[in-house]
C-alpha cells in the first residue's frame, strides 16, 4: 500500500473517524505527556482506553477508564460492550512498535498513531500493507489542537499574547 499522506486532510479524516483510541503507554502521572494528551482527548469527546500493563496488573484505572495490559485485552473487553478501538496511539519507544503494529492490524484499527519522536518504517509498512493509516511522529493532542481549534485549553489564544494593542492597560 502507498504511504499514507501527511497531510492536514488526512489528519482532520483520521480525528473524525477515529473516536476510540487504545493509548498504549498511557501514564497514570498527570505531569507526563501521555496523560496530558489523553485528557485532552476525553475532554473533547474521544473515549480513551489505557494500555499499561503495571496499572492494568493491579485493575487500577486511569482517566476513569479500565487499564489494560496489552492491545489485543482492551480489544476484546471494548467488543463484548459491542464497541471497537479506531486507533492505537503510541507512547513507546520507536523499538517497541512492531508488535503494536501487528496488534492493531490484528484487531482491525484504522490508524496507527505514533506520537512526537517516535518513527519506525518496519511497523508502519506492517501496518499500511493491511489498510491501515499510520501517522509518525505527530501528537495526536497537538493535531486536534491545530486542526479543530482546542488550542485555547492549554492556555493559548487566551488574549494573554496577542498582537493587537490592549484597548486598556491591565494594570
Amino acid at each position: 500500500m502507498a504511504r499514507t499522506p501527511d497531510t492536514i486532510s488526512t489528519l482532520r479524516r483520521v480525528l473524525n473517524e477515529c473516536r476510540t483510541l487504545a493509548v498504549v503507554g498511557l501514564s497514570p502521572q498527570w505531569h507526563r505527556p501521555s496523560f496530558f494528551a489523553a485528557k485532552y482527548m476525553q475532554a473533547h469527546g474521544y473515549r480513551i482506553v489505557p494500555v499499561n500493563p503495571l496499572v492494568a496488573r493491579d485493575g487500577g484505572s486511569i482517566l476513569g477508564e479500565r487499564a489494560w495490559a496489552s492491545v489485543r485485552e482492551a480489544d476484546a473487553a471494548i467488543r463484548a460492550e459491542g464497541g471497537r478501538i479506531d486507533m492505537v496511539d503510541c507512547f513507546r519507544k520507536a523499538e517497541d512498535i512492531p508488535p503494536l503494529a501487528e496488534d492493531a492490524v490484528a484487531i482491525g484499527a484504522k490508524c496507527l498513531w505514533l506520537q512526537l519522536g517516535v518513527v519506525n518504517e518496519d511497523a508502519a509498512r506492517v501496518a499500511e500493507d493491511a489498510g491501515l493509516l499510520v501517522i509518525q511522529n505527530r501528537c495526536v493532542k497537538i493535531e486536534h489542537a491545530r486542526l479543530f481549534g482546542g488550542l485555547g485549553w492549554a492556555g493559548v489564544n487566551t488574549r494573554v499574547i496577542s498582537a493587537k494593542r490592549p484597548q486598556v492597560l491591565p494594570y
